[in-house]
């Protein structure tokens, strides 16, 4: 197939060119590179332009060759989504709204929406399936279920079909070694944690060491990179099969606390550093993993990396081979 992935020289993005690329596919990467890097894009064709620009997303479709769109574009800082919240609705929902528009202008009717679980709020039960409700507790949760709702409406009214994959926490990178986590500012808890360990960092701050778990510390499912991208491609696949629309909740659906990522990254790493402890921040739920039940049974999809200690193995590969090239 020839597919256009929005955003693909960003994290997730630009591994699922690769994973794609290597498949067989014909891969064109859209990316304004504002959170990209074009060095992180190796496969196929790349455009540096917007997802919001109408000439762009003609100019790309205008051939009438793709089969398929694959979005990586979204912003995904929840704290600056409350700070700044146009940014979000511009971006994620507007620039969004635009790229299905030229879609169907252009008739394309296969859909991949990266999509997230902030869409379901604090959680009323864990592990989380796709019946649970949706009540996002901050913009960025909003934009994304946002968009979900007009996909709805458009698969209704126009036939567009589209596959959510609502991701818990995206984890580790390439184990080739070409590709990895490289977010300005960064975020995520494994990076952040793996950056203390090689000294790039100073210490880790763990935000609430008083919450209702094993050990006090919040508690997150996290998936493999190349676990979520083999779910996409399945999707995709499946999408265009059964001619239907989906949504999948996508994680490992095994919870670890902050402390035991911590003490597998120590261990990993061979490493010791400081951790200091902060108060609660607002919005985080002390316990959030996934029912990916629905996602086995539908895609047949089995996550190769399950093991905590094998994510973390291949995001400190890459961390070391980045301070390798400083």
């Amino acid at each position: 197939m020839k597919i256009l992935i929005v955003g693909g020289a960003g994290y997730i993005g630009s591994h699922m060119v690769k994973q794609l690329a290597k498949a067989g596919n014909d891969v064109i990467t859209l990316d304004n590179l504002s959170y990209g890097y074009r060095d992180a894009v190796k496969y196929g064709e790349f455009v540096e332009g917007d997802l919001g620009d109408n000439e762009v997303l003609d100019a790309i479709f205008q051939p009438g060759d793709i089969d398929a769109v694959m979005h990586f574009a979204g912003f995904i800082q929840v704290g600056e989504s409350v700070t700044n919240p146009s940014m979000y609705y511009l971006n994620n929902v507007v620039n969004t709204h635009t790229l299905l528009d030229a879609m169907l202008r252009h008739n394309i009717k296969n859909f991949i929406f990266s999509s997230t679980a902030a869409i379901f709020g604090e959680p009323e039960y864990t592990p989380i399936d796709e019946k649970h409700q949706k009540q996002p507790i901050n913009p960025y949760g909003h934009s994304k279920l946002m968009i979900e709702q007009i996909l709805d409406d458009y698969d209704t009214a126009y036939g567009l079909r589209s596959t959510c994959l609502r991701y818990f926490n995206a984890a580790g990178a390439d184990p080739d070694g070409e590709l990895g986590e490289r977010h300005v500012p960064e975020t995520h808890l494994i990076p952040l944690i793996l950056q203390a360990a090689s000294g790039r960092r100073a210490d880790i701050k763990i935000f609430g060491d008083d919450y209702p778990t094993q050990d006090g510390t919040c508690v997150r499912d996290y998936i493999h990179i190349n676990d979520l991208c083999e779910a996409h491609s399945l999707a995709l696949h499946r999408m265009i099969e059964k001619d239907q629309s989906a949504r999948y909740n996508l994680g490992n659906g095994k919870g670890f606390s902050v402390t035991e990522v911590i003490d597998i990254a120590k261990e990993v790493s061979g490493n010791d550093f400081k951790v200091t402890i902060e108060p609660r921040r607002d919005g985080d739920p002390a316990v959030l993993v996934a029912d990916a039940s629905l996602a086995k049974q539908e895609l047949n999809w089995q996550p190769e990396f399950a093991e905590l200690k094998d994510i973390v193995k291949t995001a400190w590969d890459w961390e070391i081979n980045f301070l390798s090239k400083q």
